[in-house]
């Protein structure tokens, strides 16, 4: 990828982050049900708080982006997270667990917009690739961390902890020696008026729409982490087998871009029906893994479920910075990344109220339905748009 360096340093600031937290992320609702002996529900609300402190982190690092810079509002963001995870080794009991875990959301929250918006105000020629090469990095992250996490979780839950936060010691490092990046040119910040201009509002809407769409993605897809993270082990999959499906997951993402060009190509760059493919390719994963009895079905499901997501998680940030008025792109990429966080936040909950209710069928029943709605609000979503709002 022919990228500035400035680019590339939030490239491998990105993946340093995501490792330190895929230690931990896809554990969570083990631990706290096995080590901790609290229920599903209980798990899923601790996850569903922790997911809420990220959403405020969000829109709180998306606005700091466009009023402080990015640089000051990543080291904002570090600084929380680094106390987070230096309080969590230290204390890990109940109920100390879920207050680390809330307040490492809300920092983690900060960084991720912030990261996303630097990137493409660095270089806005980039398009989709920039986007794509965060993205990239994001599961770089998730196939490292979550390939060691499992293994070391088997030796002791205490080693992740302490490996969380060497990574965002690490991540400290890389934050202060590369993001104190100068912008070319002065960022506009459009007035009041600006602001409340009709096309503006249009853009607004439209962003909201895909968010929903987003949101109800994600709900589904972090079954994976919550639901049947905790159904692989009463199947007696160990939690190295289950880290395994996530190190898939993550290298596939970095190798198997070759096997969407193809669909991409025949869309021709049509960023709309390139996340409706993706969507079908979920209901598609959940109906495949609802039959899962061992472990080379959830591999199945895992793999297809990341073909899914290489279609749809790309595509969203870039079209919130093709609708984003100049001076607001930090915003846009907060909203957004609140929006897969609401999905996070509330996924978890509603997961384990239906199997704690019903069973795991119904739950996957739920989640194929769910992804059956959010076609409507994609097809929606830019209804009311002149073909020049999004610069395709």
């Amino acid at each position: 990828m022919n990228m500035p360096k400035e680019v590339w340093w939030l490239v491998i600031g990105m993946a340093i982050n995501i490792t330190g937290a895929s230690f931990l992320w896809p554990l969570n609702t083990i631990y706290m049900s096995q080590e901790l002996d609290k229920s599903l529900t209980t798990a899923g609300i601790v996850l569903m708080v922790n997911s809420l402190g990220m959403v405020v982190g969000n829109l709180l690092g998306g606005t700091l982006f466009d009023k402080l810079g990015g640089f000051r509002t990543i080291m904002l963001g570090t600084v929380i997270c680094l106390c987070a995870t230096t309080l969590l080794n230290f204390f890990h009991g109940w109920p100390w667990y879920a207050v680390w875990l809330v307040m490492l959301g809300f920092g983690g929250g900060i960084i991720i917009p912030a990261i996303y918006a630097m990137a493409g105000v660095v270089w806005p020629n980039g398009g989709r690739q920039t986007f794509n090469a965060i993205y990239l990095a994001q599961n770089l992250g998730v196939a490292f961390g979550a390939a060691m996490g499992g293994f070391v979780a088997e030796l002791s839950f205490n080693y992740i902890f302490i490996a969380n936060l060497l990574m965002y010691v690490s991540f400290f490092i890389v934050a202060v020696t590369q993001f104190n990046i100068k912008y070319k040119g002065k960022v506009k910040i459009p007035d009041t008026n600006e602001w409340a201009a009709k096309k503006y509002r249009k853009r607004f809407i439209a962003l909201l729409l895909l968010c929903v769409m987003f949101a109800i993605c994600w709900i589904a897809y972090i079954q994976w982490e919550s639901t049947i993270a905790s159904f692989t082990q009463e199947l007696k999959i160990s939690m190295s087998q289950y880290s395994l499906l996530w190190t898939v997951n993550g290298i596939m993402i970095l190798v198997a871009q070759p096997l969407i060009y193809p669909v991409i190509r025949l869309l021709k760059g049509n960023l709309k029906m390139q996340m409706l493919v993706g969507i079908f390719v979920f209901i598609l994963s959940f109906f495949i893994t609802s039959f899962a009895e061992q472990f080379s079905i959830f591999m199945v499901g895992m793999i297809i479920l990341t073909l899914g997501e290489m279609f749809v998680w790309p595509a969203v940030p870039t079209i919130a910075n093709q609708l984003a008025p100049e001076g607001r792109q930090g915003s846009y990429q907060g909203i957004v990344n609140s929006a897969s966080t609401v999905g996070k936040a509330f996924g978890p909950l509603i997961g384990g109220v239906l199997v704690d209710t019903f069973n795991m069928q119904v739950m996957f029943l739920s989640m194929m339905g769910l992804l059956a709605i959010s076609i409507f609000f994609l097809m929606i979503y830019d209804k009311n748009l002149d073909k020049k709002e999004l610069n395709n």
